[in-house]
This record gives C-alpha cells, structure tokens and sequence, in this order.
C-alpha cells in the first residue's frame, strides 16, 4: 500500500523540471513587461523604447515599456527584484540603480546583486555639463563655471535626476576632483531639472548625452563639457572636462544594462542576451547610439562579464559616494 504514494512522489519529482522546461522552451507566449525607473523623455526611457521595437519583432511578443519613476529608480528596481522569475518581466537598469545605490541608500530595499540576474551590458553613458545660455551668459565656458564657483563657495548650485543618478554623481565627482563647493538640487527625472535649467533656476546639469544632444543642436543649452576622456562624436565641438576645466584625467561615465528578477531560468536568460546583442551590435543600431544618444556600444557580451562590471562599480562609485557624503534615508 506504501507504493503508490511513493511512486507518485517519484513521478512528482521527474515531472517538475521536466515541467519547467516545457515552460522555457514555449517562452515567450505574452507580452514582455520591460521597467524603467525614470520618467518619460528620459535617456533610459528613449534607449529603452528604441530596443523595445526590434525586440518586440524577434521574440514575436510585445514588449512593453513601463516606467515607475521614483527614489533614483528604486521603486521599478525594488518591483523587478520581488517579481516572478518567470521571462516576462525585465527591468531596463542603470549604474545608479544596481551599483551606486548600493551605498547611496542606507536602507535600500532589495540587493542589487543578490535580487537580480544579470541580462546584458547595453553601453557606456557620459554626462554634459549644460548651461542656459540665455540664462547663465556668462557661463560660457566651464572655467568661468570653475572661477565663478571657487569666488563664491557655495553659491552656485546643479541640478540632477535624483539623488544616486549618473547625472547626480558626475556632478559631485566633478565638484570633488575641482576643489569646490556647489549645492546638489535634485529632480524626479530628467525633465524636471532641464526644465529648472532652461528657467534658470538651476546655474548648472550634467545631463545624460541622449537627452542633452537634442538641446545642444537646437541651441536651448550650451554644451561645455562631456565627462569622458575623448569628445563624442556626436558632439565634437564640445571638450572633454580634462580639455576645458584644467583637470587633467578626468573620466566620468555609466553603463545601462537590462536584469531581470533572481531565479531566472538560464536558458530564458541566455535566449534574451542572445537576442539583445544581436540588436544592439547591429551597424544601424550602433550608429543611433554613437550618432545621436552619445553612448559608447557595449564590447561587454556576457551575463557573466556584465555581472563583473557590475561588483567593481559598487566599490568604484562607493567611494565617490563615501567622500562626496552623500547619503539617503
């Protein structure tokens, strides 16, 4: 009489993973939810929506974009990460959310590494340094920002997308290695610190390229310098920091990256790094990237050397964090 339960386990237990291949191997079958933690119009929302089409068409599903903005994207982060690890929600990350926050945040409510699983590298994003031009005149050049900040400590202020955000971080970064004393004013999401910028109710923004491109060819902000080691082709008139501020070395830049909740099946997140690297190594992909966004592509392919540059840039961006004494509740 004890056989048939014990057979039932047996088979119980065969069945299982037999199961959860079958469900790998039909996926996807419905619509793919892909987060953003930062508002619409921002450099995460516009890279997240150009994948989101092409990606959309190989998996012959919808993928969907959903922005939760909030708390330097640790609301969508924190959704993600207590998500079912089942394929059908991705989250469109950044540096800020799965490594600066890790020290930025004293009471952080997921891991980054330990609640995620890590997809694909998507590329390397620097910072401008923009000014009104109809606003700050005469701040044409970022050593009168320089000057002007050093005559009156404390005086001068920039703005950011929040507090954590690459366009946060660049700024103290840049403020540590000058020497000066200028106050952080942070926004929810980029088009609220552009528009206090263009209002002039901010002196200073290191915006994300993709979303300062467009205001520097129209002529809306002044683009003074980018926060990498070489200028970006998409803006050669403009110099590096090391170029235009006397400070020599200086190299500022983040990364976005696609994860999706802890658990998930390898072979579901084989298939999606297969997918998103076909995309975005493409010559017309790579070119809206370098050409219009400022992005340098990705040489980074696996989930596994993704996960690397992930580890190193908590302690890198730690210890910017840890000087800088930024920190949020």
């Amino acid at each position: 009489m004890m056989r048939r339960p014990l057979l039932a386990l047996a088979l119980a237990g065969l069945l299982s993973p037999l199961s959860a291949l079958a469900q790998d191997a039909s996926w996807p079958n419905r619509p793919i939810t892909l987060m953003g933690g930062f508002p619409n119009g921002s450099g995460v929302d516009i890279y997240a929506r150009k994948l989101a089409e092409p990606l959309s068409r190989v998996l012959g599903v919808p993928v969907v974009v959903d922005n939760r903005s909030g708390a330097g994207g640790n609301i969508a982060s924190d959704f993600v990460a207590k998500a079912r690890p089942d394929g059908y929600t991705f989250l469109f990350g950044t540096a800020g959310t799965h490594a600066i926050n890790a020290t930025l945040y004293r009471n952080l409510p997921f891991d980054p590494v330990k609640d995620s699983t890590a997809i694909t590298h998507l590329g390397d994003v620097p910072n401008v340094m923009t000014v009104s031009p109809e606003k700050r005149p005469q701040f044409n050049s970022c050593a009168a920002v320089v000057a002007a900040a050093k005559a009156a400590p404390g005086r001068l202020n920039y703005a950011s997308t929040g507090n954590g955000a690459s366009t946060h971080l660049a700024g103290a970064q840049f403020i540590q290695v000058a020497g000066l004393d200028m106050v952080h004013v942070p926004f929810r999401g980029q088009p609220g610190a552009q528009t206090a910028l263009l209002a002039g109710d901010v002196d200073v923004f290191f915006n994300q390229s993709g979303p300062a491109i467009g205001y520097i060819q129209q002529g809306q902000v002044k683009g003074l310098a980018v926060t990498t080691a070489q200028r970006l082709p998409a803006l050669p008139d403009v110099p590096t920091v090391a170029e235009a501020c006397g400070l020599p070395g200086f190299d500022s830049s983040t990364w976005y990256g696609i994860f999706a909740p802890p658990g998930l099946p390898e072979a579901i997140q084989t298939r999606m790094n297969a997918e998103i690297q076909r995309i975005i190594t493409a010559p017309d992909f790579r070119k809206w990237l370098i050409e219009t966004q400022g992005i340098t592509p990705s040489t980074i392919r696996t989930p596994e050397e993704f996960r690397a540059v992930q580890i190193r840039d908590i302690e890198r961006w730690g210890e910017v964090v840890r000087k800088s004494g930024a920190q949020v509740d």
